[in-house]
């Protein structure tokens, strides 16, 4: 399998997750402001969404959307950890989280990237967005993770962005929840090694 990336970007969660599951993968990093390969391709002559995470597949299938790869991934190496069995209530909370971060998370970052945004409107939606994040810090007291003690494809995700508050002058120290568990998710040698292969860590 082949994960197109870009260094820190919503693909990290994916890239975390192979390295969980512990399945053979390449790397293929892609430059998200020109929309090219290494190579000097274009992106959106391999997906027209022009948007990573993109997984292509051995067969040269490719699937898009970082949850449903994170899903994907998790089930071909069979790790209920990562994602619990079909049918099962405990798939269906990780999967609650996957939505949640996805449509709560994630996508309330983008005004607060958009360049000439108002900064006015930039303060209301970032303030907003810590109004969230205080609600998944009261969610994680007296858990590891986000749905016990166990790593799933959801704390890969919530890691993600948590990350990108640093850039948008997101203030989340004092949320000790959350911190505990960004520390304990970015001490897992699967974490590492992703961050390392995209040139987030010094190797």
């Amino acid at each position: 399998m082949k994960l197109y990336f870009s260094p820190g970007a919503c693909s990290l969660a994916p890239h975390i997750v192979l390295r969980e599951a512990g399945l053979p993968f390449a790397l293929e990093k892609v430059d998200t402001a020109k929309h090219t390969l290494a190579s000097g391709a274009d992106f959106y002559g391999i997906t027209s969404k022009g948007k990573v995470p993109l997984l292509e597949l051995d067969d040269g299938t490719r699937l898009s959307e970082g949850p449903v790869i994170a899903q994907f991934i998790a089930d071909q190496a069979g790790n209920a950890s990562l994602m619990p069995g079909s049918g099962s209530l405990q798939r269906y909370r990780v999967m609650e989280w996957q939505n949640y971060i996805t449509s709560e998370l994630h996508k309330s970052y983008t005004p607060l990237f958009t360049p000439g945004f108002d900064d006015a409107a930039k303060s209301l939606h970032r303030q907003t967005l810590r109004h969230k994040f205080e609600w998944v810090d009261a969610q994680l007291a007296g858990r590891d993770y986000l749905t016990g003690a166990a790593f799933t494809a959801a704390d890969a995700y919530l890691f993600t962005v948590s990350g990108w508050a640093k850039y948008v002058a997101l203030d989340l120290s004092d949320l000790a929840h959350l911190q505990a568990f960004l520390a304990r998710v970015a001490a897992r040698p699967a974490v590492q090694a992703a961050m390392k292969a995209e040139g987030l860590l010094a190797a």
